[in-house]
């Protein structure tokens, strides 16, 4: 799918400043952790199957590095379920 680089700019700029990951207590906004561009380019691959779908295929796809490497997540399993409805919800107007 061709998607517009305006909209994954800013998809990206959203995504980085509005959603974090969550450690214990720890609240990583996903910018800080140098993942919305990676998690906006998934999300945009996905955007024909609908928002919920498209999150839920990004959120998996993407794996993150914990303990220099030792260990691998997808990124949906750090993620609170609030913060996986806030996406579906952030990337919901580029579904056209």
């Amino acid at each position: 799918m061709n998607f517009d680089q305006a909209d994954l700019k800013d998809l990206e700029v959203t995504i980085a400043d509005q959603l974090y990951m969550q450690i214990a207590s720890w609240n990583l906004y996903l910018g800080d952790a140098g993942l919305a561009k990676s998690l906006a380019i998934e999300c945009m691959a996905h955007l024909e199957e609908g928002p919920s779908i498209a999150a839920e295929k990004a959120l998996e796809t993407i794996q993150v590095s914990i303990a220099g490497g030792k260990t691998k997540l997808s990124l949906g399993q750090l993620m609170p379920a609030g913060q996986v409805h806030d996406l579906i919800e952030l990337i919901n107007p580029y579904c056209r």
